[in-house]
């Protein structure tokens, strides 16, 4: 098969032909000048195949591209160009554990495909039946393999390392700092020779934080279950809201997507159409585990979730283990402040384990927070809300125009660039901008609520309190600007000041309830990280998916697939 390959490429290719008829003439010499044994034959082909590789001209095996050409050079000059993967002419162990590792990439989200898998495949297949027929494999193809594995190999380890997508050229405002290499391949493939070590020696690459593994396991469930999935996916849709009691047609495939899901055992209905009290509870218990208000009403998210294949959810997972790969080293930190703008959710973070979790708003779709990673520094208590010029431009001024007491009703001030009060009256709204800044006071009304949690960074976001209480109860929050407000700001507040004993609740509570700003620089800077996760997976190896939100996951997909 391999050969056969070979050949009908070779004839379309007279270069290759040239190299590879310099290559035998070069060997057959070196055979009759020395009495060399078969490795020794296949180190040469290996060096010689190496040397007369074009600078300008991508290193292949049979026309296929190989990815890490200098990880290639450097590996085998070091050990003088022996072969890694095959021993007196046959595949060792070590090599079909890195074509099992190859497979088992499809549960990192990646693509098997990448690796040159259905070629190793093909040189796999032939060695075998070489070894049925007693027949000795050829010497390119032994030299052909050994390059293959390793840039597999190689190519494998930097996507389980750095990731697959650089996140700087997808569309959307991600700002996590493409993550550079800190291993050499080369050396890590040394020490798995070794060692015989393959799959240890890749774990070694994988993010620190123990949700990546428990994701892995997740994909590898789904896809045992996507095996014997045998139902229709096509989605439901609904125009309106489906209660209890009310019929619809789409409730056949929903009931059975239930079932299939194991939130519902079977029953006997009498109406199969009919949306009944037995599957009300399946739906309540389905949305609660998808993080949706278990209301049991069958709107736009838990249908949107409930048309959710076992492919789409591997395609889902696959999407959020890339980006687990991105995560910056502060991930690694005693301390932390994890925002997951798609699961509207702050955790903080202490020697790994959770000490508070608050639900947050976030940035509308048109206004979306951004992915990013900053520090933590200090706390303002009773805090002017700085109005952003886009928002005086394009808010404030027209109401005013419309409502000249619309600032005193708003708690509003309008002040010098240095904070000296301007009289209202004497500046001139009817123009595209003013000279000054529009802030409101501290106070109960004001828009940033009693207290903002700063940590410096370009897009001058920032997390903080909010008057409007009752919003936290809604499914969908993305509905700020573009900061993260906070519903439990108070108790965040206590802990980020605990080393300080002066800070009791008491003060954290009086400091929330001036008339003046208060600012406290923290002892420490704690990173924060902004996160945009649809899929988890929990320290039980629980599996948890949330919306697409601001629909990115796609782009991902794409690229991860590509």
């Amino acid at each position: 098969m391999v050969e056969s390959i070979r050949t009908s490429k070779l004839n379309n290719l007279s270069s290759y032909m040239i190299k590879r008829f310099i290559l035998l003439l070069l060997l057959s010499t070196t055979q009759g000048l020395f009495c060399f044994g078969q490795n020794t034959d296949l180190q040469d082909n290996i060096r010689i195949r190496l040397e007369l590789d074009q600078p300008d001209v991508p290193l292949n095996v049979l026309q296929q591209e190989l990815y890490a050409k200098g990880e290639i050079y450097h590996f085998y000059s070091n050990r003088l160009f022996n072969p890694v993967w095959t021993e007196k002419g046959v595949l060792t162990e070590l090599a079909y554990e890195l074509r099992f590792e190859i497979n088992q990439s499809k549960f990192d989200g990646l693509n098997p495909q990448d690796y040159h898998l259905d070629l190793i495949n093909q040189f796999f297949f032939q060695f075998e039946s070489n070894k049925k027929q007693a027949t000795p494999n050829a010497l390119d193809d032994l030299a052909d393999v050994d390059l293959l594995l390793s840039d597999a190999f190689f190519h494998l380890a930097a996507h389980l390392e750095v990731g697959k997508v650089d996140p700087k050229k997808l569309a959307g405002d991600w700002e996590i700092t493409t993550k550079i290499s800190k291993v050499s391949y080369p050396d890590l493939l040394k020490a798995a020779v070794e060692k015989k070590q393959i799959r240890q020696t890749l774990e070694t690459l994988y993010p620190t934080i123990t949700v990546y593994k428990k994701g892995r396991e997740v994909i590898r469930g789904l896809d045992e279950i996507r095996k014997q999935d045998t139902l229709n996916w096509k989605a439901v849709k609904v125009s309106k809201t489906i209660k209890v009691g009310e019929t619809h047609g789409g409730i056949p495939n929903l009931r059975e997507r239930l079932a299939f899901w194991k939130f519902l055992e079977p029953y006997v209905f009498e109406d199969e159409k009919q949306y009944d009290s037995t599957m009300f509870l399946a739906v309540q218990k389905f949305q609660q585990r998808n993080g949706l208000e278990p209301d049991g009403a069958l709107g736009k998210n838990t249908i949107n979730a409930l048309n959710q294949s076992p492919t789409d959810l591997i395609d889902k997972a696959s999407v959020n283990m890339e980006r687990l790969r991105w995560l910056p080293d502060t991930l690694r930190g005693a301390e932390m402040i994890l925002v997951n703008i798609a699961n509207y959710q702050l955790d903080y973070l202490s020697n790994r384990d959770t000490l508070f979790s608050t639900r947050v708003i976030v940035g509308k779709k048109y206004h979306e927070s951004p992915i990013f990673s900053s520090a933590m520094s200090y706390i303002v208590f009773s805090p002017y809300w700085n109005l952003p010029t886009s928002i005086v431009r394009n808010e404030v001024m027209p109401a005013v125009r419309k409502n000249p007491n619309y600032l005193s009703q708003k708690n509003m001030e309008v002040v010098t660039f240095s904070g000296k009060a301007v009289d209202p009256a004497s500046v001139n709204w009817s123009g595209k901008s003013i000279p000054y800044m529009v802030r409101q006071k501290p106070g109960a009304t004001n828009s940033l609520g009693l207290v903002k949690f700063m940590f410096p960074n370009e897009h001058s976001v920032y997390i903080h309190d909010t008057p409007a209480r009752s919003l936290f109860t809604r499914e969908d929050r993305a509905l700020s600007h573009g900061c993260i407000r906070i519903q439990d700001p108070a108790t965040f507040a206590e802990l980020l000041l605990r080393n300080n004993k002066a800070w009791t609740s008491d003060k954290i509570n009086s400091a929330m309830h001036q008339n003046r700003e208060e600012i406290v620089n923290l002892d420490r800077k704690i990173p924060v990280v902004l996160l945009y996760l649809t899929f988890w997976a929990d320290s039980k190896g629980q599996g948890h998916f949330r919306q697409d939100i601001y629909d990115r996951d796609a782009e991902v997909l794409e690229a991860l697939r590509d």
